[in-house]
């Protein structure tokens, strides 16, 4: 039996699987490769130590999923996958729509198919929008500005009619505020396609010289510097959150909403500060305008997930920055694959084996 792990050889997705494999548990990753790199997936075997099956499909592909699931004796899902940046989502709302929706919807048919009715769901803090108060508590209403937030929020929507119309569902919707940091070896970490959308990858690629200088969208917010102050979580903090997320379903029935966040806000320049104080690099930033479908202050109030999960956050900003600065430096240009090493197996070789199958991808 094992854990599918869509979208496992993205960011938060490839932490995900390390923290699984180092707990014992036998994981299968399906992944389209539209913002992740297959060298990711390698280098979470060579961490572990330990290969397991990898799917080259999108989730759109009904047959493939089913052949996943038919194959590999499926018993739980986290489900990463997804389009994830709110600029783009802006500006290709219909993309966000079809393709995170869809997904999910052939994805939670396909379960239900195969009998497997235990979930995690990663959301986003973005479901919130703007908030009434901070720091933000699961009870807080859900109003997304941005198309990306609303897939989110609709998906969300379609767990909770899910668990409400069959019992034998187990849901855990994890909603995150903002990953950054990378795994302490250095070797994943997160590696955006083009122009970054997040921060900390920002900041990263400026001191290795990828990029000239941050933008920093907005210096004009009712906050103590002006600029945008968010809840940074370290991304191994939010991996394990999940192997705290599973036990939960393993054990209760029905759907359970947690924040997973560290319940401090940053503002941008205090996280540009930090991080010139770790690698010893200047970081040059300019001040432009906001970035449509951003807010002001947003942070987390994660008490819930302590209570019943017995989750907290342990990693503070100057480690998630020391962290991200490791996986960048070694990595300036992200994952780039010289050769092969002991211990990987391509996806060709894992069709070949028998332990997986590379699957053409439809988007």
């Amino acid at each position: 039996m094992a854990i599918l792990v869509t979208g496992g050889a993205g960011y938060i997705g490839s932490h995900t699987c390390v923290e699984l494999l180092e707990a014992g548990y036998e994981i299968v990753v399906v992944d389209n490769l539209s913002n992740s790199k297959e060298e990711a997936v390698h280098r979470v075997m060579k961490l572990a130590g330990r290969n397991f099956p990898f799917y080259i499909t999108d989730l759109t592909d009904k047959e493939g999923l089913r052949g996943i699931f038919r194959d590999n004796g499926i018993e739980a899902v986290i489900h990463f996958a997804g389009l994830k940046a709110v600029g783009e989502s802006v500006q290709l709302p219909l993309k966000y729509y079809y393709q995170n929706m869809t997904s999910t919807t052939v994805l939670c048919e396909v379960m239900e198919e195969f009998g497997v009715h235990r979930l995690i769901f990663s959301s986003s803090a973005t479901v919130y929008g703007v908030p009434d108060a901070v720091p933000i508590s699961e009870e807080a209403a859900v109003r997304a500005i941005n198309p990306y937030g609303r897939t989110k929020a609709m998906i969300e929507q379609v767990l909770q009619d899910l668990a409400n119309a069959n019992p034998a569902w187990s849901i855990a919707i994890l909603r995150y505020f903002n990953p950054v940091g990378a795994h302490a070896s250095g070797l994943i970490g997160e590696d955006p396609g083009g122009l970054p959308n997040n921060l900390l990858p920002y900041i990263a690629q400026v001191a290795v010289g990828r990029l000239k200088e941050v933008a920093v969208f907005g210096g004009d917010y009712d906050t103590p510097d002006g600029t945008g102050v968010r809840d940074y979580i370290h991304v191994v903090d939010l991996a394990q959150g999940h192997l705290k997320a599973l036990e939960k379903i393993s054990a209760d029935s029905g759907l359970h909403i947690y924040n997973l966040g560290t319940g401090r806000g940053f503002s941008v320049l205090e996280m540009i500060q930090a991080f010139q104080h770790v690698s010893g690099v200047p970081i040059p930033y300019c001040i432009t305008d906001r970035r449509e479908g951003d807010i002001g202050t947003c942070y987390a109030n994660s008490a819930k997930a302590n209570r019943e999960l017995g989750w907290e956050a342990a990693r503070d900003i100057v480690e998630m920055c020391r962290d991200a600065w490791r996986w960048q430096s070694a990595n300036p240009q992200g994952y780039v694959r010289v050769m092969a090493e002991g211990g990987f197996i391509s996806r060709e070789e894992a069709a070949i084996s028998g332990q997986g199958s590379a699957l053409a991808g439809s988007l």
